[in-house]
């Protein structure tokens, strides 16, 4: 039942459709994704991803961390290295920053301007 706030103990389990639920294992990434979890665990070591962490301390990944840890792979087969793929990583946020701050101004601006008398 959709909304139906089930819960186990006092927290609300977690939404299967929410990309930002780190619900997946190191292992059950490293399963999906056909890589070691030694890799994942290098990749967040150098700071390419990171992974939230449960009460006991274990990795947890969303969707979304997925996602980034299937870009990092493609950008690997690329030939890049890892100091190229944070690089890579830090311009694609950027870019994606500016392009959100351009349409804003550009709302603004459409905003702004007086409307025809009619």
């Amino acid at each position: 039942m959709r909304g139906s706030g089930v819960r186990v103990g006092d927290a609300p389990l977690p939404r299967l459709d929410d990309r930002t639920s780190a619900i997946f294992t190191v292992g059950q990434v490293a399963d999906m994704l056909d890589v070691r979890q030694a890799f994942l665990r290098r990749l967040e070591s150098n700071e390419l991803v990171s992974p939230e962490r449960s009460d006991g301390n274990q990795r947890r990944y969303s969707r979304n961390d997925i996602d980034r840890v299937t870009n990092i792979c493609g950008l690997i087969d690329d030939g890049l290295t890892l100091a190229g793929i944070r690089r890579v990583l830090e311009l694609q946020e950027e870019v994606a920053a500016l392009k959100a701050a351009l349409a804003k101004a550009r709302a603004q601006a459409r905003d702004r301007r007086p409307r025809p008398a009619r």
